[in-house]
């Protein structure tokens, strides 16, 4: 997965094509909970671009997307926030699959 480098750089992958961005940290128990299987979700949903967001590198971001738990995903297509799954609960594989299935039809 690709990390995200700058907020200039969100701001542009947010206006063009489908992306979700994972919020996360390398201190976080639960964002290593979900690691070892988001490369099978990578391939699985090739329509769909992810970029890794450290949360402490990117704290005003996640401020000003009102996101306060990770791991926490935020999906854009077209410059439109069309779905986010965001929480302070650790995620399942299957929750994921889940959020990134309604990501794919929007």
């Amino acid at each position: 997965m690709e990390k995200l480098q700058t907020e200039a750089q969100f701001e542009e992958l947010k206006q063009k094509g489908k992306h979700v961005f994972m919020f996360s940290a390398d201190w976080c128990p639960d964002c290593r909970i979900i690691e070892p299987f988001l490369p099978e979700l990578e391939e699985a949903y090739q329509d769909i671009t992810f970029l890794y967001v450290d949360r402490d590198q990117f704290i005003d971001l996640c401020v000003n997307h009102d996101i306060f738990g990770i791991p926490s995903f935020l999906a854009f297509n077209q410059g439109e926030e069309v779905d986010r799954f965001v929480s302070k609960d650790r995620k399942t594989r299957e929750e994921i699959e889940s959020f990134l299935n309604k990501v794919r039809e929007a």
